[in-house]
């Protein structure tokens, strides 16, 4: 069915991307209102909320043992339902008060092919957060109407969106999906990577924000013309105690060289199981990466280098999922966009 499109003084809708390592929300006729970690500190005793957000992050390995900052999406799907649900509470709290509606419509993008119970549970999520209305979005369409995309036309179009748990690869054409895939690497698998690696290699404990840091300071798919170097802090595996050691931009390649060879072989199959008619238009059009992976240095350039297919990083993408959303409930003809 299609999502019922509210209009009126006493209706409004949202578009939330609930992304594994950050939640945005869209507000009809205001843009992005809310952007924040997909993280909640709640206190192991009483099970009460401490933080959402920046704050809630924050807390993540420094929280004393009452307290549990948790992410409650994993691979881009619920894996705690409760803390999502007051999670989204917050978010959707947070929305309502920035304006008068009474009668909240929300579309959550989902990652492809989401289970029908996963995708349920996201919906009834949102319904016990105060939303009186729901549907979902597949996040290929989103990213793809987000970054500015032709999907509607008659003529292939390539997204690769690269998020915190997953990653999505699509071809769409016609407002739909000729092939698509999810996998289960994004930005977390390279942190974990990069954690596996420095304890591994210099026998040194470092927690998940150091490695995302190290990533985003240093991180790159292909060779730099000059190589990075960054100072990590941890705990000696050895001796229990404090020590820093410097990592190489070369090391981090290393580390998460099996991430990036697994998202080049989903991108290599997408190409290899679509229509040739298709696959054909995206020699002129390229293939555009959104998501906050395509930020890390040289990944278009890795991508086109294995494909042959002109690769770039889309406009403004960390928010091509919450803008597709947007684009979706603020069109006119978001009929022809996507069916559910």
């Amino acid at each position: 069915m299609f999502f019922k499109r509210f209009t009126g003084l006493f209706s409004n809708a949202i578009g939330i991307d609930l992304g594994t390592a950050n939640t945005l929300v869209y507000l009809k006729g205001e843009g992005i209102v809310t952007r924040e970690p997909s993280v909640v500190a709640v206190n192991k005793n009483t099970k009460k909320v401490i933080a959402v957000g920046k704050e809630a992050k924050r807390m993540i390995d420094r929280a004393p043992p009452t307290i549990a900052a948790t992410r409650p999406m994993r691979d881009g799907v619920i894996s705690d339902f409760d803390v999502c649900e007051q999670m989204l509470r917050y978010f959707i709290g947070q929305t309502a008060r920035k304006t008068l509606f009474t009668h909240l419509a929300v579309v959550i993008a989902v990652p492809y092919g989401i289970n029908p119970v996963s995708k349920r549970a996201v919906m009834d999520s949102a319904y016990r957060a105060g939303a009186d209305e729901a549907c979902t979005l597949a996040e290929p369409i989103a990213s793809a109407l987000g970054v500015g995309l032709p999907v509607g036309e008659p003529a292939g179009s390539m997204i690769i969106d690269i998020g915190g748990g997953t990653t999505e690869v699509a071809i769409l054409s016609l407002g739909d999906i000729a092939y698509a895939e999810s996998i289960g690497i994004g930005g977390d698998e390279f942190d974990r990577s990069i954690m596996n690696f420095v304890r591994n290699k210099y026998n040194l404990a470092i927690g998940s924000l150091m490695a995302e840091e190290i990533k985003i300071q240093i991180g790159s798919a292909m060779p730099l013309d000059e190589e990075l170097r960054y100072e990590v802090k941890g705990r000696d595996t050895v001796t229990g105690l404090p020590r820093s050691e410097y990592i190489s931009s070369d090391e981090v390649r290393q580390a998460i060289e099996n991430n990036l060879s697994n998202i080049v072989e989903s991108v290599k199959r997408a190409l290899e199981h679509s229509p040739p008619e298709l696959v054909g238009d995206l020699i002129d059009r390229g293939i555009t990466l959104a998501g906050g992976g395509s930020q890390l240095r040289g990944i278009d350039k890795l991508i086109s280098d294995a494909t042959g297919v002109p690769a770039f990083v889309g406009d403004d993408p960390l928010c091509a999922v919450a803008n597709g959303t947007g684009h979706y409930i603020e069109s006119d003809n978001w009929r022809s966009l996507v069916s559910q």
